[in-house]
């Protein structure tokens, strides 16, 4: 039996992102009470959340070594300052360790929301959906991609997936709309030309395929595979147009 993952790879790293700075943040900010905690200055406590937060599997390590080497510093000059059990949860939760926690989650929250909600985000979401033939949901990632950007690169590929689905006249929109935007890829034509046809608008559909002959694709010395069925195509229906 073949089993099949119902996320992909890149979502699931994606998913794992949130996961691994929340648990930064909480490391952090333990970082910062437990400085105070061992009397290491203000500045030096921030400084070591601040790392720790960047780098924590690299930080956190030294931090605890340097915390084991201030207690036996304590221990060995016999300092009787260091709190008790029950003071010492009372001072881990000061108002700085709260505070920073407080603006470390809602600056990673919305960072997250800003990265989530980018042109690059929709359109690596709607990447990986037509890697995973999933047409309805790169559709929508694309229209939301074209919310924030007007490319018309993106409006190419809407119309790619558009024609997938078989929705010719959405993708005709959207082809036109990229050759009205400047979209250089030479394919644009014959895909143009394709949408064109299924929708019986056979005039239209001729004069974009002959500008995809016309194109650098089918006349280089080894022309793209697709120029031959094309030529065959637009005589076939200059045929049936004369008839």
């Amino acid at each position: 039996m073949r089993l099949s993952w119902p996320i992909s790879a890149g979502e699931f790293f994606e998913l794992l992102r949130p996961a691994a700075l929340l648990v930064s943040a909480l490391l952090s900010t333990w970082v910062l009470a437990s400085a105070r905690n061992w009397r290491f200055s203000q500045l030096a406590a921030l400084a070591w959340a601040i790392a720790g937060f960047l780098l924590p599997f690299a930080v956190i390590p030294i931090y605890l070594i340097a915390r084991y080497t201030r207690r036996r510093q304590s221990v060995l000059r016999k300092d009787s300052s260091k709190p008790g059990v029950m003071s010492r949860w009372v001072r881990y939760w000061t108002w700085l360790p709260i505070a920073y926690a407080v603006l470390l989650l809602s600056c990673i929250s919305v960072y997250l929301y800003r990265d989530y909600s980018s042109v690059d985000a929709h359109l690596a979401r709607a990447s990986q959906a037509k890697v995973m033939n999933q047409t309805p949901r790169a559709v929508r990632e694309y229209r939301a991609a074209l919310l924030l950007d007007d490319d018309p690169h993106t409006h190419k590929l809407l119309g790619i997936e558009l024609a997938a689905a078989k929705d010719w006249a959405g993708a005709v929109t959207e082809f036109r709309a990229a050759e009205r935007g400047g979209e250089p890829d030479e394919l644009l034509n014959y895909d143009l030309g394709q949408a064109l046809q299924q929708l019986g608008q056979n005039s239209a559909a001729i004069d974009e395929y002959e500008k995809f002959l016309g194109s650098a694709v089918c006349t280089r010395a080894l022309p793209d595979e697709r120029c031959a069925a094309v030529q065959l195509r637009v005589h076939s229906m200059r045929a049936n147009q004369r008839r």
